[in-house]
């Protein structure tokens, strides 16, 4: 719960920070005529509507397991994390894109440079706060490894999307901050349209990256090899276990994994042994895994009968 909250205190900064600051590069845009200011705008009131659907995905993956949704609702972060990926893509960064080409086909100078240098440098400062929000609360589950490592294995769209299109705010508003600058300076409206272009291309490539994640987790991708590698090795250390075949898993949320074992117990246990045994092995994977919200285990004999058929393990931790 404590890091739903600290996630949604970032979510909530982001929000916050693309409001206000899409509202003033609106204003420059208009005043200044910039293609690259009003491109950072549409940029900015994307964000904060991401901001507000990611939001909305959070709410949604806590309400807790029905009758028609026996797991839970946890994958809806991810539908919605999709959505996001694609407004970016489309809207962000198409509308990016066709922003530099129509500047550049018609340019317009820039007489007055000094509405987009406050905005931009307001800008920076409200995106550093936001981007350092999101990346203290991505740095809690880095441990020792490198930054790219960790993005490539975080679950947790809440984290790495915000994180991701605050990166990308940050960037795009150096990019317009170059393209005003030099534009102004060599009286060259197309340095202007051609950070447009830049900033189209960079949306893009940050929404395929988030296509990318979040389609992996709504097919149903599992943990990591290394995790399955020890919870293999836990299971056959379990006393009463003979031997367990490769655990299968699925994310159906950050912090919510379904875990299916297919184990060949003794044949001299009895069926009370067995369901003792499997019991204290839950309580071993939940003490070490409690992302492992749901464990199934399938008990065998060593010639391949099944047993008879054990209950499923409590649908919470």
């Amino acid at each position: 719960m404590a890091s739903q909250s600290s996630s949604k205190i970032a979510i909530y900064g982001a929000i916050g920070a693309n409001v206000a600051i899409a509202i003033s590069k609106f204003v420059a845009a208009f005043f200044t005529g910039s293609s690259a200011m009003l491109s950072e705008g549409i940029h900015s009131l994307v964000d904060s509507g991401n901001g507000l659907l990611i939001l909305f995905g959070v709410h949604q993956a806590q309400k807790p397991a029905n009758a028609r949704h026996p797991f839970g609702r946890s994958k809806e972060l991810y539908f919605w994390s999709l959505i996001v990926a694609i407004l970016v893509f489309s809207v962000g960064g198409g509308m990016s894109f066709y922003e530099g080409i129509a500047h550049i086909k018609h340019p317009a100078p820039i007489t007055d440079a000094t509405w987009n240098y406050w905005v931009l440098g307001l800008s920076l400062a409200f995106e550093g706060i936001s981007f350092f929000l999101a990346f203290r609360e991505f740095n809690k589950s880095r441990g020792e490894a490198g930054f790219w490592a960790t993005l490539g294995r975080s679950k947790d769209p809440s984290v790495f999307a915000i994180l991701m299109e605050d990166s990308a705010a940050l960037l795009g508003l150096v990019i317009a901050l170059a393209g005003v600058y030099f534009g102004h300076m060599f009286q060259n409206p197309y340095f202007d349209g051609a950070a447009s272009i830049c900033i189209g291309v960079l949306l893009v490539s940050v929404a395929v990256f988030l296509i990318y994640k979040t389609k992996g987790l709504l097919v149903g991708e599992g943990v990591e090899e290394e995790t399955l590698d020890a919870l293999e090795a836990l299971v056959r250390q379990q006393a009463g276990v003979e031997q367990t075949r490769r655990p299968l898993t699925m994310y159906l949320g950050p912090q919510d994994v379904i875990l299916a074992l297919d184990v060949d117990f003794h044949d001299h246990l009895s069926a009370v042994e067995v369901e003792k045994t499997v019991d204290e092995l839950q309580d071993k994977i939940r003490a070490t895994y409690p992302e492992f919200k749901r464990i199934f285990i399938e008990a065998h004999g060593l010639a391949g009968q099944q047993r008879t058929p054990l209950p499923p393990g409590p649908t919470s931790a």
